[in-house]
């Protein structure tokens, strides 16, 4: 666990939020387009571009694999691809800093490389589980190893690998991603199905790219050898960096904040649905069709302030908000009544263990909850307390509190908050805009 050292943040209790805002790009988005970009052959412009820590460590890999890249904005990132083939092996490990995305797909677009490789990361991602990706791939022929089953990963590169049939034992997003990937240099067909629906960032990017991808109910495929065409990316604003600021609105929008041009892709979305339940005042106003296939949807948010009651969450929502729990469990804190969420064990291999790291910091603010092996129960409506919070450096685990000083009643103190900065970068200045009462220190 973190040490509690580097920057924090001290919220003053209470707070208005109000007018619109505009949260940064989608990070997993970003990823994949700079991957996708990477290995197609001509130029890709991405505009919206998340420039957080996470997407420049997937920059950084990829200029160390040969992929030119230049950003001329901050935002706009233009990409020249190299083909299937055309990645060359990088001088030194490469680090993925904080990025467990990053990582885990990384591992299916290097397992069928002519050259071998070392990935790498900071305190935090070198504790996180590899094995559940490392496992399908050596089904494929991969050459891995991780160590006890973390990192460092080290890729022996296998170039004639072989299709598989995978049935994913959780949904999970990143797996499934690094299976398609490994699966565009394998001889034969690659089938991944799911037990629940989850993020399918990876499979519309491929059709945007130009790979054909086959849907059959609950499975996705597609066919080795396929060529990725260079295209334009647009990546929207991050639903999950709007999801705290939701939050925000149903505990103090009195007069409803606007949030634009938010991703509404339905497998992330489930904290929607979650706040509607609770009785939140939401509105979601005419989503854009992507205008290009294998593009994402998108739409103004409008929150108002909201008397919130508690919810047992439907299972079936838990892997359509994943990344969005830390920002919903504050929502249960502050409803009246008690919040059960089960089968969400994928959050004990977050950043940090988030269920156990939300239950010790609500119970910090007075909050009555019990810590489950899979989830998290909560009893709300009472009125927050302030405190000193361990983040235990994830970044979600200090935003989520940020967001709890509108609804408490002291100062919340929040420690080791440098981690915002690799999928939020500007949280401090907009939290600020939007109303709530946030220093750094």
């Amino acid at each position: 666990m973190s040490s509690g050292a580097g920057p924090q943040y001290c919220v003053a209790p209470g707070g208005v939020v109000t007018g619109e805002l505009t949260v940064p790009g989608d990070k997993s988005i970003s990823h994949r387009a700079l991957m996708l970009g990477g290995i197609a052959e001509g130029e890709t412009e991405i505009t919206g571009f998340l420039a957080g820590e996470d997407c420049l460590a997937t920059l950084r890999a990829l200029q160390a694999l040969g992929v030119r890249i230049e950003r001329p904005r901050p935002q706009t990132v233009r990409v020249s691809g190299r083909g299937l083939e055309g990645l060359t092996g990088a001088a030194a490990p490469l680090d993925m800093g904080n990025a467990g995305t990053a990582m885990r797909l990384f591992m299916g677009l290097l397992a069928p490389q002519a050259f071998d490789s070392t990935l790498i990361g900071d305190e935090s991602l070198m504790r996180r589980p590899m094995e559940r990706v490392a496992e399908p791939l050596r089904l494929m022929g991969a050459d891995i190893r991780t160590h006890e089953g973390r990192p460092p990963v080290e890729i022996h590169g296998t170039p004639k690998l072989r299709a598989i049939d995978y049935a994913l034992p959780v949904a999970s997003a990143q797996v499934k991603s690094a299976v398609l990937l490994a699966g565009l240099r394998a001889f034969g067909r690659t089938r991944v199905t799911e037990p629940a629906p989850a993020r399918d960032h990876t499979e519309r990017m491929l059709s945007a790219f130009g790979v054909e991808v086959l849907r059959e109910g609950s499975s996705v495929a597609i066919e080795g050898g396929q060529r990725l065409t260079a295209t334009s990316v647009a990546v929207p604003a991050d639903f999950s960096s709007a999801a705290f600021f939701l939050v925000a609105g149903c505990l103090a929008a009195e007069h409803g904040l606007l949030l634009r041009n938010v991703g509404v892709n339905p497998t992330r979305t489930g904290l929607l649905e979650m706040l509607r339940l609770m009785g939140a005042d939401i509105r979601v106003h005419t989503p854009r069709q992507a205008s290009q296939p294998g593009g994402e949807p998108t739409a103004d948010i409008e929150v108002r302030k909201s008397r919130l009651k508690g919810i047992r969450v439907p299972e079936s929502l838990v892997p359509l908000s994943i990344d969005e729990f830390p920002a919903f469990f504050i929502a249960a804190a502050v409803a009246e009544g008690e919040t059960l969420v089960r089968g969400a064990l994928e959050l004990r291999v977050k950043e940090s263990d988030r269920l156990a790291a939300m239950a010790q910091g609500l119970s910090v603010l007075g909050v009555e909850n019990q810590l489950l092996e899979d989830g998290l129960w909560i009893r709300g409506g009472a009125a927050l307390g302030g405190g000193t919070i361990e983040s235990h450096g994830d970044h979600r685990i200090a935003m989520a509190f940020a967001v709890a000083g509108l609804a408490a009643s002291g100062t919340i103190e929040i420690r080791d908050v440098a981690n915002v900065a690799t999928s939020f970068p500007g949280f401090l200045e907009i939290a600020r805009s939007a109303g709530l009462q946030i220093e750094s220190a």
